[in-house]
Parts: structure tokens; C-alpha cells; sequence
């Protein structure tokens, strides 16, 4: 059951209140409930804080003005009003924008990050390319491109054999309203350009993963989202798309835990 912060975001607080807290954030157009089986299985071992981002599920809609540090500070109001004072974030597409956006304005909160299918530099025509579809398609709102985004984000079989959830996952994405999507599109396509060699440096120990037929979020995007942070570890998921981490969340959830668990004490 959710609750409802004092900035209007929607979360779940779940797993022993002593533990180490995991907070997942997920990606454009999908809301919390893409997390649920991952938080059944962190929830075991850890605190686990799972929200909808500004705009998404049961969140306030976001600002007018919206950038990745919006989102970066709408974590921080939850951080602040659970009263969690460090925390490892899980973040997914968008939501790995979002995470080293955190890494970034607040180092001091953070204790590690991973990094899912989440895109980076695209040299400047890729990038051209990509602001100006965001941009045509806001006028045109969600549901103009998402057999294309299915098609994607999901491999034709795991389409054809999940016929339930995939209709799970366009309610989500056609919930949205319109004008608030276009937004947070407009971020997702925007916003990569403040995190290439990020400065202030991200430090803190890191996972990178994404899946070899990635269209958006290809391995070359995580081997140089890698290679600027010291230290960072990089897996690819054979075979998957975008979305891996449902079609195969047992790897996902292994991987994670692993690192997690190899952490430093504190």
C-alpha cells in the first residue's frame, strides 16, 4: 500500500527499518509496479524505497519547468522526510539519468548506484535526432509511437507470449497525461547532455548494465558511462532489449544483490 509524500510523491517503504536502504527508480512512462518483483526479493535484506516519479503513477504532476534535477530533488524531499540518511539507487533508463543527477548534486547522501539500460552520448546527429523526435512526438502524446516502443522495449517473443502484461504496460504508459509526458520525454532526450563526463565526478562504487539489442541504451552507452566513473563494473545481458530486467529479472536481481553485497560495511 502506498503512501503520499509532503512533495506529492507516491511510495512504499518496504523490509526491516534497520537495514540498508535500496531505493529503485524507474524509467519514462512506467511507474513504480515495474519494480515489484525485484522489491519482493530486496525487501528480504534491505530497506527498500520504491516511488513514482514526478508525473507517473500516483505522483503530483510535475513543474513546468522540468529538468533531471527536478527529479534529483524530488528524491531528496522523500530522503529527507523518511529520515534516510544514505541510501544506494537502483535506476532504470530514465531513472539512470536520474540516479547520477543524485550521484552529482548530493554525493554525500548516496552509498552506491546502479545504472540500468540508461542512454548517454550519441555524437551530435544522433542526439539532434533524438531532441527532435521528443519533440515531435510531445505534441502527439503517448500513445502515437508505443507500438513502437513495445516493439523496443520487448523481444517479439516474450510480446507473444506475455500477451497480459504487455497490455499491463501500455495502461501504464497510455495513464499519463499528455502534457506531463511530453515533459518527461523532453528530459529523457535533454537531459543526457549534463551527464557526459559528469563534474563533480561520481565516486562512489558503481554497477552498469544494459542488454546487447538495446536499441536506446546500447552497450557502447554503458561502456562509456563505465569508463567515466573510476571503478565502475559493467555487465551486458545477452539477447534482451530494453526492457531485460523483466524479461529476465532473476539475472538482474542476481547481479544486484551481488554487488550490494560486496559493498563495505558501514
Amino acid at each position: 500500500m502506498s503512501e503520499t509524500s509532503n512533495n506529492g510523491s507516491a511510495y512504499e517503504l518496504n523490509g526491516p527499518a534497520d537495514a540498508p536502504v535500496v531505493v529503485f527508480v524507474h524509467g519514462l512512462g512506467l511507474n513504480r509496479h515495474v519494480w515489484d518483483s525485484f522489491v519482493s526479493r530486496f525487501a528480504q535484506r534491505y530497506r527498500v524505497l520504491n516511488y513514482d516519479l514526478l508525473g507517473h503513477g500516483e505522483s503530483v504532476a510535475p513543474p513546468a519547468k522540468l529538468s533531471l534535477t527536478t527529479f534529483s530533488e524530488q528524491l531528496l524531499g522523500l530522503l529527507d522526510e523518511l529520515s534516510i540518511d544514505q541510501c544506494s539507487i537502483i535506476g532504470f533508463s530514465l531513472g539512470g539519468m536520474i540516479n547520477r543527477r543524485f550521484a552529482m548534486d548530493h554525493p554525500d547522501r548516496l552509498r552506491a548506484l546502479a545504472i540500468l539500460n540508461s542512454p548517454h552520448e550519441r555524437g551530435p546527429e544522433a542526439q539532434a535526432l533524438v531532441e527532435q523526435h521528443a519533440l515531435d512526438s510531445a505534441a502527439a502524446g503517448p500513445d502515437a509511437t508505443l507500438d513502437a516502443t513495445i516493439e523496443r522495449w520487448f523481444t517479439a517473443d516474450f510480446i507473444a507470449a506475455n500477451p497480459e502484461y504487455i497490455e499491463t504496460v501500455r495502461g501504464w504508459v497510455l495513464g499519463n497525461d499528455a502534457d506531463d509526458y511530453a515533459l518527461c520525454r523532453k528530459v529523457l532526450a535533454f537531459g543526457v547532455s549534463e551527464l557526459i563526463r559528469p563534474w563533480p565526478s561520481i565516486t562512489h562504487p558503481t554497477l552498469v548494465m544494459t542488454c546487447e539489442n538495446d536499441s536506446g541504451s546500447t552497450p557502447a552507452m554503458s561502456q562509456t558511462i563505465a569508463s567515466e566513473i573510476q571503478g565502475a563494473e559493467m555487465i551486458v545481458v545477452p539477447g534482451l532489449q530494453h526492457m531485460g530486467l523483466v524479461e529476465n529479472s532473476s539475472f538482474f536481481i542476481s547481479a544486484l544483490v551481488e554487488f550490494l553485497e560486496e559493498l563495505p560495511k558501514s
